[in-house]
């Protein structure tokens, strides 16, 4: 399924051109570059959205080490609108193969525009508890701490389960985090619930029952 005003993009082809370079510019950088950029460009429009992923965890205190993308979430039926609004910015939107986001870039630095979130539609309830965190000085909406570990938590699989990734998350958040709600969202998952009995292992939370967010 393709959202509407995006065009479809052939998955043997290159992705559309950057819209300029990074030059030798430190990546981490290039990447706080490219969210300021489309944070401004939706706050300005008045769409609803949340920083999510990596670029989240450090506008919650992770360190920059851990950045490798952008992610927004985004509502689905405002797809088009945001779609039109980074267009006119000179910045082309395509689909990919998946059907749950669109891409786009910024000075060659990927950026992905989520309305499917731990396989649920990005809904007014999440983005409303999104908290305000500064992005390199630019203030905008990022994902409450429990939405953004469970929806860390939520995609591992035997084929992509990368504990070291989300520890410093869990570390750095975890008198912030409510526990018992990631417990109970990520039921029946093994891959996040064994990383829950991980960190109980490592003294970072408490048994289940045991945990005060």
């Amino acid at each position: 399924m393709t959202a509407p005003g995006v065009s479809r993009s052939d998955p043997t082809a290159s992705a559309p051109p950057a819209a300029g370079g990074n030059g030798g510019q430190d990546p981490s950088q290039g990447i706080l570059e490219a969210t300021k950029q489309v944070a401004r460009l939706l706050k300005a429009s008045g769409h609803r959205f949340a920083l999510a992923g990596s670029v989240a965890s450090y506008a919650h205190g992770v360190p920059r080490r851990t950045l490798h993308d952008t992610d927004f979430c985004v509502l689905r039926d405002e797809i088009e609108a945001v779609t039109e609004v980074l267009n006119d910015s000179g910045m082309e939107v395509w689909s990919p193969p998946e059907d749950w986001l669109v891409k786009t870039e910024f000075q060659g630095q990927q950026i992905d525009l989520i309305f499917s979130l731990s396989d649920r539609p990005v809904s007014p309830e999440l983005l409303e508890r999104a908290v305000a965190r500064p992005v390199d000085s630019v203030w905008m909406p990022v994902l409450a701490p429990t939405d953004l570990m469970v929806s860390q938590l939520t995609p591992f699989s035997e084929h992509h389960c990368d504990f070291g990734r989300v520890l410093p998350l869990a570390r750095t958040l975890r008198e912030q985090i409510d526990w018992a709600e990631v417990r109970s969202r990520c039921s029946g998952l093994p891959m996040a619930e064994a990383f829950l009995y991980l960190l109980e292992r490592l003294d970072v939370i408490g048994p289940s029952g045991e945990e005060t967010p």
